[in-house]
């Protein structure tokens, strides 16, 4: 497998491009399930979890192709993507596709809604918590839905005439379980109350694809959302957000060498929470019209406390590249996870590096060091991976990154954006 190595010590220094959002690509990717005419996605990023969801839907009948670049458009840019799903062939998501990756599983909302049936794998992906589908198959059965669980697969039929709509109040916040159901209730007969919805940005940004295809949504952006059924959508060009958790990891990764750095197209909006945490710290952070400006000059990183939280809180997404930076503050921090219950296995390799973290069930209590030591660490999960990255940009000396695919799942280019402002990284062939 191929490996990161890094030698830490550099201030970053320059322009980051943030790319598209994976958490939105995904999503809208499946949206493309529910209409016969094309689904337009501009600025989808590079990563291997979007061609892993690429090689799903083309099982189902969608024909998806990469447009090139335009004339004096950024490298940067993600890429410009059309789904046609037309026909589709195949209502069963096979466990050898759904099993690489958990967004997979929200194809289920689609099919029901548009073919009335659907046969999906239950899902796999990060082994950071149990991450159940209730939540899915709670909103499916009460828009009228059938389930059955054979043999490892879900098998969901919608009654004659297809899904009904129905107010459908969440018992906890899900952001998958938002996503599915609201595609599945834009094709269902009557109206559709969701009470206790994600509000993610990402949510957002579905939700408005889905008007644009001809869906009737109102309540975006908010805890509950109102959907009128129709009884087809259209096709529609829509663009994908940029990353905020790639943008509060680069703004991480800054905090913790030094530095000035631009992070070109990012929208602090969408993580305001988790920078005004990050200005606690001490760190410089500011609105421009190209993005954010994020400064730290030679003063010490301030100990802060945080709590993972649904938006609009701090994510559990960046709770691993946080506990990376408050590793080198001047005092103590502590850190509540309450999303996940696995999400602390990046803590033995933080240790790696000389890091002192303690960990008392949901809490982790974090003894800030003046300066880490590089070393030989393993990646655990997608967000883990990158707090190893970071870690080792401000670790003194050499560090090895193994098991690097879980990077490439959700962040593009990275080893080449850091390099670019300074950092010494490169990717080794395995």
């Amino acid at each position: 497998m191929d490996r990161i190595r890094l030698v830490g010590g550099n201030e970053l220094r320059g322009e980051i491009p943030i790319s598209g959002a994976k958490n939105a690509a995904l999503p809208l990717m499946i949206a493309s399930l529910l209409s016969a005419e094309p689904l337009v996605l501009n600025n989808v990023p590079r990563l291997a979890d979007v061609k892993q969801l690429e090689r799903i839907l083309e099982n189902h009948g969608v024909d998806i192709a990469v447009h090139g670049r335009r004339r004096g458009e950024d490298e940067g840019v993600g890429q410009r993507m059309t789904f046609h799903a037309a026909d589709i062939v195949d209502t069963t998501a096979p466990y050898d596709l759904v099993s690489k990756m958990r967004a997979s599983f929200w194809v289920i909302g689609p099919l029901l809604a548009r073919c009335h049936e659907a046969r999906v794998s239950l899902p796999g992906g990060c082994a950071i918590g149990t991450r159940p589908v209730d939540l899915f198959l709670y909103g499916l059965k009460a828009l009228g839905a059938e389930i059955d669980i054979d043999d490892g697969y879900v098998v969901a039929k919608a009654p004659k005439g297809g899904l009904v709509g129905t107010t459908i109040s969440f018992p906890k916040v899900s952001v998958g379980a938002t996503h599915t159901i609201l595609m599945a209730a834009t094709l269902a007969r009557g109206t559709t109350v969701l009470e206790n919805a994600a509000q993610e940005p990402e949510i957002t940004n579905v939700a408005e694809c889905l008007v644009a295809m001809g869906a009737k949504i109102s309540g975006i952006g908010t805890r509950t959302l109102t959907i009128e059924g129709v009884e087809k959508l259209h096709g529609a060009t829509v663009d994908v957000i940029p990353d905020r958790i790639e943008t509060g990891t680069f703004a991480m990764a800054a905090a913790m060498t030094g530095g000035d750095v631009l992070l070109k197209g990012a929208r602090p909006e969408h993580l305001q929470s988790a920078l005004d945490i990050l200005a606690q710290t001490g760190v410089e952070l500011t609105p421009e019209a190209g993005g954010l400006r994020v400064r730290r000059n030679g003063n010490g990183i301030r100990p802060v406390d945080v709590e993972t939280e649904p938006f609009p809180g701090f994510p559990t997404d960046l709770q691993a590249q946080f506990m990376a930076l408050m590793t080198m503050s001047n005092g103590v921090s502590q850190i509540r996870e309450t999303i996940f219950e696995n999400r602390y296995m990046h803590v033995a390799e933080l240790a790696r590096f000389g890091a002192d973290i303690a960990v008392n069930g949901q809490v982790a209590t974090i003894t800030g060091k003046p300066q880490l030591r590089g070393a030989q660490v393993m990646a655990t999960d997608l967000r883990a991976s990158v707090s190893l990255v970071i870690a080792g940009l401000a670790a003194r000396g050499e560090t090895v990154v193994n098991r690097i695919y879980h990077l490439d799942r959700g962040f593009e280019r990275l080893e080449d954006k850091l390099s670019r402002c300074g950092a010494e990284i490169e990717r080794v062939a395995g």
